[in-house]
């Protein structure tokens, strides 16, 4: 099979990593690899100005006849390279020259031309809308040119409209083979090979704006863009006392505005599915904001969808909200128009991680296809990679706007992802200062404490439990320092301003360690009962779980424990059992994303340099081995499998064979990436000598220590917001057991296995687990979880490396190449 990847629409960062992942990938599966440069209009015009060959400058390399080797392997060293991945990625292909991509628009890759890609920010094979392609003779000349070449299938990453004419294509398809055949332009030979074209969608669109998908390709990284701005924005604010109106992309969506608001601490969002609801937005606005500084706060942040209108469509802007904050409230405020920067700039960890694993579902998408098989798009529920009918997603995406225009705005919510409408109905929760107590014999004492390491979005998390309580009349109640403060009474009531500026903060604010309430069961109880708590609320890893166990096994004990008790799961390490994400885990991940783009740069400017980066992550290898994909790494080594002689070996055997494939004088620095318990006798140090060592004259090795640095920063978007969900699920699971206990005679109160529970993030759902039942998944002697989702991205990202194809290759073969 001959695979085609064009990216269409606007661009997004993720959409090199696609790419990649296409080319990569495909080429792995035995089949050949092209792009299409400029979208559609790339397909139109196709290859016809162009010479009929062109001689490579670098030649396919040939294996010996006698060659040790499988098919797979055959078809990588065939296809390693053909000579205009720089380019590509360079910019230069349409410079005169001797090599040149003028004229040529479908270009053939190999594994190597696509190196280094997913690293760069927009399209490396660029895009355009194109008109013509949306006439039957354009879609007509883009069959023809692609029959030219021999390309039977399609992949295309772009919004609803390039999704929309892929599957336009694919449905005209016969009609447009029928067409060429009578033209006499393709022979019946070649009708009959094309009678079938295979296609599937992956959405890039920085908007996510596309139904039944959780996330859109670029999505993710624009939102880190903007929070990095109102970061940013935030300091100055505070410092002059200033209200500022940012606006933000998202014409037909408002899911970059509503995330940036959740993120990013805003006092006030405008978002088209849901406009404010009272008919004078004005008055609505400057009363939650006008009580916001009567309390105290400096500084007022409102975010404004492009796309924001009113309850009677009316388009809401940007300097419209400037001067009624001006006029109504005298703020001196300012308008920051955030435009095109959130399209650019390097991809976050996640749109990596995210296209590479849909790029690799679209290639077996499209080898699964048959003509009776619908167009597919790529997207993804929760952290499950799906495949859904293409027009499907389409057509819900257009019946939102279509809700919109009818004023049906609740429609309009159902219709977006259960995840928008909660964190609608979150950041109303923690950004205003409405009330909505509840009975006060309902009302709780809370104690709120984190355990363990410090993670990205501790603080978020903390932030939004503090003013939910509040909201509902409950009392919430800072333990510093863990256990060990609670022993030594380092406690205090939180207030809703004290907690205003957290959602951005690293660390713990309130102190952590690693302390376990069993140093002394009897006394953490008459804490308990001393500060007369209600509920409990603890943060963090493997630690707050293992407490929470302790906790919940002291009922049979002591009385103060029977209350409702919730852990979410916060730790850079991932490895608190049956939950798939921790807080903190995505934070860690970008830290050593942007670590390793610099050490990389280091390593390829040297040519020919190895780097063995060691990461944190205890005995989980959940950083080394998602870090793996989202770097590019040519090799993981983590606890679950660990490190023997032959391993090394046969790892060092991959490395001389790898260089020695590379292009004279052109070779890439590669990454071996580590976690730090991997192996006791094999550590970072001794595996650099060694790799230097085995090296000779083909690479060097040099070797670099992560530590501390994953655990520190700001936290990422997504950890803010994931913060945000999980800890108002927590507070109202507090809520609804606290109600229960109260059924129950005051003096033998008794609480459930299951008021003792954890938060945990499955498939595309939120689920409550019983502390005890989840240590039958727990691997307790090392502190992780049994059977993760990511155990299978280890060999992914090697393959995606070549390791396991060119491991076999023997020296006597490199030697005839």
């Amino acid at each position: 099979m001959k695979i085609a990847v064009l990216t269409s629409g606007g661009d997004s960062a993720g959409m090199n990593a696609v790419v990649r992942a296409v080319v990569k990938v495909g080429i792995l599966k035995g089949c050949e690899a092209w792009v299409v440069r400029e979208g559609y209009e790339g397909l139109v015009r196709g290859n016809t100005e162009a010479l009929s060959e062109q001689a490579l400058d670098d030649e396919p390399i040939n294996l010996p006849d006698n060659a040790s080797t499988d098919g797979s392997s055959f078809n990588l060293i065939h296809n390693l390279r053909f000579g205009d991945g720089d380019l590509l990625k360079d910019g230069t292909g349409d410079h005169p020259g001797s090599r040149s991509l003028k004229g040529r628009y479908i270009v053939r890759v190999g594994f190597d031309d696509v190196r280094g890609w997913f690293a760069e920010g927009g399209t490396l094979i660029g895009t355009a809308r194109s008109k013509t392609f949306r006439t039957p003779e354009g879609r007509l000349q883009a069959a023809y040119n692609m029959i030219k070449e021999g390309i039977d299938a399609l992949v295309v990453c772009g919004g609803d409209g390039s999704l929309t004419g892929a599957d336009v294509f694919r449905a005209e398809w016969p009609k447009l083979i029928e067409s060429l055949q009578s033209e006499g332009r393709i022979t019946a030979e070649k009708a009959k090979l094309h009678a079938h074209l295979r296609i599937v969608g992956l959405v890039g669109s920085i908007d996510n704006d596309m139904s039944m998908t959780d996330l859109t390709i670029g999505a993710p990284t624009a939102l880190h863009r903007i929070c990095e701005a109102i970061d940013n924005i935030n300091s100055t604010a505070s410092s002059h006392s200033r209200a500022f109106v940012l606006e933000v992309m998202g014409r037909h969506c408002g899911w970059l505005a509503l995330l940036a608001g959740v993120s990013g601490g805003a006092d006030f969002i405008f978002i088209p599915e849901r406009p404010p609801t009272s008919e004078s937005w004005e008055d609505e606005m400057c009363d939650c904001i006008h009580r916001h500084r009567e309390v105290g706060k400096r500084k007022t942040i409102v975010i404004v969808s492009e796309g924001a209108i009113d309850r009677n469509l009316n388009p809401i802007k940007a300097e419209h909200v400037k001067d009624v904050l001006t006029e109504r409230l005298g703020l001196d405020t300012r308008v920051t128009t955030l435009g095109h920067t959130q399209r650019g700039g390097r991809p976050c960890a996640y749109d990596r991680v995210l296209p590479t694993l849909q790029g690799m579902e679209a290639v077996e998408t499209l080898l699964e296809a048959t003509p009776t098989s619908p167009s597919y798009m790529i997207g993804i529920r929760e952290n499950k990679i799906t495949r859904v009918p293409l027009m499907e997603a389409v057509e819900m995406t257009r019946a939102v706007s279509a809700a919109i225009e009818a004023k049906d705005f609740e429609k309009a919510m159902s219709f977006r992802d259960p995840e928008f409408k909660e964190s609608f109905e979150g950041f109303l929760k923690i950004s205003t200062l409405d009330q909505e107590k509840i009975p006060e014999e309902q009302r709780m004492r809370i104690a709120i404490m984190h355990m363990g390491a410090p993670a990205g979005g501790m603080n978020a998390a903390t932030r939004a439990a503090v003013r939910y309580c509040i909201r509902h009349g409950h009392t919430p109640i800072a333990v510093h320092n863990g256990f060990r403060g609670l022993l030594d009474d380092e406690i205090h009531e939180l207030s809703w301003l004290g907690v205003d500026s957290w959602t951005a903060r690293g660390g713990s604010e309130l102190g952590t360690n690693r302390m376990l309430p069993s140093v002394d069961l009897g006394a953490i109880a008459s804490k308990f009962q001393e500060h007369q708590f209600q509920g409990l609320l603890m943060i963090g890893g493997f630690e707050a779980f293992s407490s929470l166990l302790l906790l919940e096994e002291g009922r049979k004990h002591y009385p103060a424990f029977h209350i409702p008790m919730v852990h979410l799961p916060a730790t850079i390490s991932n490895n608190v059992p049956m939950t798939e994400w921790s807080l903190g885990s995505d934070t860690s991940l970008n830290a050593l994303v942007d670590a390793c783009d610099a050490i990389k740069q280091s390593a390829s400017a040297s040519r020919n340099r190895v780097f063995v980066v060691e990461t944190q992550g205890g005995k989980c290898g959940y950083i080394a081995t998602v870090g793996a994909l989202a770097t590019g790494a040519s090799l993981v080594y983590t606890p679950e499998q660990g490190i023997d002689l032959d391993t090394l070996r046969r790892d060092v055997r991959f490395l001389k064979t790898r260089y020695t494939l590379d292009a004279k004088g052109r070779s890439e620095g590669r990454l071996v990436i580590k976690n730090e318990v991997a192996s006791q006798v094999y550590t970072t140090d001794v595996m650099q000598k060694m790799l230097k060592e085995e090296g000779g004259t083909l690479f060097d090795a040099r070797s670099a220590s992560l530590g501390h640095t994953l655990q520190g920063g700001v936290p990422s978007p997504m950890d803010r917001a994931r913060a945000v969900r999980l800890s108002i699920k927590c507070m109202a699971f507090l809520e609804r057991e606290h109600i229960k206990l109260l059924k129950q005679p005051s003096k033998a109160r008794h609480a459930t296995p299951d008021s003792a529970a954890v938060i945990i993030i499955q498939s595309s759902s939120l689920k409550w687990v019983p502390v005890q039942e989840m240590v039958a998944h727990a691997d307790m002697k090392n502190r992780r979880g049994n059977n993760p989702w990511w155990a299978g991205i280890k060999e992914l990202a090697e393959t995606l490396a070549g390791r396991p194809q060119l491991i076999g290759l023997h020296a006597k073969d490199l030697a005839q190449i």
